[in-house]
Protein backbone atom coordinates (compact mmCIF):
# COMPACT_ATOMS: atom_id res chain seq x y z
CA UNK A 1 0.00 0.00 0.00
CA UNK A 2 1.34 3.34 -0.86
CA UNK A 3 2.15 6.42 1.14
CA UNK A 4 0.76 8.65 -1.13
CA UNK A 5 -1.44 11.46 0.05
CA UNK A 6 -3.16 14.16 -2.26
CA UNK A 7 -2.34 17.21 -1.88
CA UNK A 8 -4.47 20.12 -0.76
CA UNK A 9 -5.85 23.28 -2.32
CA UNK A 10 -3.21 25.63 -0.30
CA UNK A 11 -0.31 23.29 -1.25
CA UNK A 12 -0.61 23.65 -4.87
CA UNK A 13 -0.67 27.01 -4.83
CA UNK A 14 2.56 27.08 -3.32
CA UNK A 15 3.93 25.02 -6.24
CA UNK A 16 2.78 28.24 -8.89
CA UNK A 17 5.79 30.16 -10.29
CA UNK A 18 6.61 33.15 -8.84
CA UNK A 19 6.91 36.28 -11.20
CA UNK A 20 11.04 37.37 -11.14
CA UNK A 21 10.94 39.93 -14.11
CA UNK A 22 7.40 41.27 -14.21
CA UNK A 23 8.61 44.29 -16.38
CA UNK A 24 9.24 42.17 -19.46
CA UNK A 25 8.94 41.79 -23.16
CA UNK A 26 8.68 39.37 -25.76
CA UNK A 27 9.54 40.02 -29.17
CA UNK A 28 9.25 37.53 -32.49
CA UNK A 29 11.19 38.77 -35.00
CA UNK A 30 10.31 38.65 -38.24
CA UNK A 31 11.82 39.54 -41.94
CA UNK A 32 9.24 42.33 -42.59
CA UNK A 33 7.16 42.37 -39.01
CA UNK A 34 8.23 41.94 -35.50
CA UNK A 35 5.72 41.11 -33.05
CA UNK A 36 6.21 42.91 -29.63
CA UNK A 37 4.22 41.51 -26.33
CA UNK A 38 4.30 43.42 -22.68
CA UNK A 39 2.64 42.34 -19.57
CA UNK A 40 -1.16 42.73 -19.74
CA UNK A 41 -2.51 45.86 -18.31
CA UNK A 42 0.52 48.25 -19.20
CA UNK A 43 -1.26 49.29 -22.42
CA UNK A 44 -4.81 49.26 -24.09
CA UNK A 45 -3.32 47.03 -26.41
CA UNK A 46 -0.42 44.55 -24.56
CA UNK A 47 0.46 43.15 -28.24
CA UNK A 48 1.68 45.29 -31.28
CA UNK A 49 3.20 44.72 -34.29
CA UNK A 50 6.09 46.99 -35.94
CA UNK A 51 7.75 47.28 -39.45
CA UNK A 52 11.05 46.28 -39.35
CA UNK A 53 12.26 50.19 -41.13
CA UNK A 54 14.31 52.63 -37.98
CA UNK A 55 11.21 54.64 -37.69
CA UNK A 56 9.52 51.96 -36.57
CA UNK A 57 11.91 50.50 -34.42
CA UNK A 58 12.17 53.73 -32.70
CA UNK A 59 8.38 54.00 -32.12
CA UNK A 60 8.74 50.09 -30.81
CA UNK A 61 11.43 51.29 -28.12
CA UNK A 62 9.51 54.26 -27.02
CA UNK A 63 6.21 52.21 -26.70
CA UNK A 64 8.50 50.18 -24.61
CA UNK A 65 9.50 52.70 -22.58
CA UNK A 66 5.93 53.94 -22.02
CA UNK A 67 4.71 50.48 -21.12
CA UNK A 68 7.51 50.08 -18.09
CA UNK A 69 9.67 47.43 -19.95
CA UNK A 70 13.76 47.17 -18.57
CA UNK A 71 14.43 44.07 -20.16
CA UNK A 72 13.23 42.06 -23.56
CA UNK A 73 13.62 38.67 -24.85
CA UNK A 74 13.85 37.69 -28.34
CA UNK A 75 15.09 35.07 -30.78
CA UNK A 76 17.65 36.20 -33.41
CA UNK A 77 16.31 35.29 -36.39
CA UNK A 78 18.93 35.54 -39.65
CA UNK A 79 20.03 39.61 -39.40
CA UNK A 80 17.00 40.75 -38.56
CA UNK A 81 17.60 40.91 -34.97
CA UNK A 82 20.94 43.24 -35.28
CA UNK A 83 19.08 46.49 -35.87
CA UNK A 84 16.67 45.30 -33.52
CA UNK A 85 19.04 45.12 -30.46
CA UNK A 86 20.67 47.92 -31.19
CA UNK A 87 18.20 50.07 -31.16
CA UNK A 88 16.66 48.53 -27.88
CA UNK A 89 20.74 48.13 -26.28
CA UNK A 90 20.91 51.93 -26.51
CA UNK A 91 17.85 52.77 -25.12
CA UNK A 92 19.08 51.27 -22.22
CA UNK A 93 17.04 47.59 -22.62
CA UNK A 94 18.28 44.03 -21.08
CA UNK A 95 17.99 42.47 -24.03
CA UNK A 96 18.62 38.40 -23.63
CA UNK A 97 19.05 37.18 -27.11
CA UNK A 98 17.95 33.91 -26.76
CA UNK A 99 18.83 30.28 -28.58
CA UNK A 100 16.18 29.20 -31.02
CA UNK A 101 16.65 25.58 -30.21
CA UNK A 102 15.77 25.77 -26.78
CA UNK A 103 12.10 28.23 -27.23
CA UNK A 104 10.78 26.48 -30.15
CA UNK A 105 11.09 22.46 -28.95
CA UNK A 106 8.06 23.51 -26.87
CA UNK A 107 4.82 22.28 -28.95
CA UNK A 108 2.02 24.49 -29.29
CA UNK A 109 2.77 27.90 -31.04
CA UNK A 110 2.26 28.55 -34.79
CA UNK A 111 1.66 32.22 -35.07
CA UNK A 112 4.23 35.09 -34.51
CA UNK A 113 1.50 36.59 -31.90
CA UNK A 114 1.37 33.55 -29.71
CA UNK A 115 5.21 33.09 -29.60
CA UNK A 116 5.81 36.83 -28.58
CA UNK A 117 3.50 36.03 -26.10
CA UNK A 118 4.88 32.94 -25.08
CA UNK A 119 9.02 34.62 -25.05
CA UNK A 120 7.49 37.30 -22.85
CA UNK A 121 5.65 34.52 -20.16
CA UNK A 122 8.96 32.46 -20.30
CA UNK A 123 11.03 35.76 -19.48
CA UNK A 124 8.64 36.81 -16.75
CA UNK A 125 9.05 33.80 -14.41
CA UNK A 126 12.54 33.80 -15.41
CA UNK A 127 13.09 30.92 -17.36
CA UNK A 128 15.20 31.92 -20.06
CA UNK A 129 18.63 32.88 -20.57
CA UNK A 130 20.90 34.96 -22.94
CA UNK A 131 23.29 34.38 -25.31
CA UNK A 132 26.73 35.17 -25.33
CA UNK A 133 27.41 38.69 -26.97
CA UNK A 134 30.67 40.23 -26.75
CA UNK A 135 30.46 44.29 -26.38
CA UNK A 136 29.99 46.46 -29.31
CA UNK A 137 33.94 46.93 -29.89
CA UNK A 138 34.43 43.24 -30.50
CA UNK A 139 31.58 43.01 -32.43
CA UNK A 140 32.64 46.17 -34.59
CA UNK A 141 36.34 44.16 -34.86
CA UNK A 142 34.56 40.76 -36.23
CA UNK A 143 32.70 42.64 -38.53
CA UNK A 144 36.12 44.13 -40.20
CA UNK A 145 38.03 41.22 -40.07
CA UNK A 146 34.57 39.11 -41.77
CA UNK A 147 34.88 41.98 -44.44
CA UNK A 148 38.61 42.11 -44.56
CA UNK A 149 38.23 38.03 -44.84
CA UNK A 150 36.17 38.10 -47.68
CA UNK A 151 37.78 40.36 -49.45
CA UNK A 152 40.91 38.40 -49.67
CA UNK A 153 38.93 35.75 -50.37
CA UNK A 154 37.56 37.00 -53.70
CA UNK A 155 40.27 38.62 -54.70
CA UNK A 156 41.23 35.49 -56.69
CA UNK A 157 38.22 35.69 -58.95
CA UNK A 158 38.87 39.61 -59.60
CA UNK A 159 42.32 39.17 -60.61
CA UNK A 160 40.89 36.25 -62.81
CA UNK A 161 38.47 38.40 -64.73
CA UNK A 162 40.74 40.50 -64.95
CA UNK A 163 42.88 38.42 -67.02
CA UNK A 164 40.10 37.33 -68.67
CA UNK A 165 39.17 40.64 -69.90
CA UNK A 166 43.03 40.94 -71.20
CA UNK A 167 42.91 37.61 -73.43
Amino acid sequence: MSNYKKPKKQDLDMNLLSQINSNTAGIDIGADRHWVSVPVGRDEENIRSFACFTDDLYAMAEWLKQCGVETVAMEPTGVYWIPVFQILDSRGFDVKLLNGHYVKTVPGRKTDVLDCQWLQQLHTYGLLSGSFRPEDQICKLRSYIGQRDNLIKSACIHVQRMQKALR
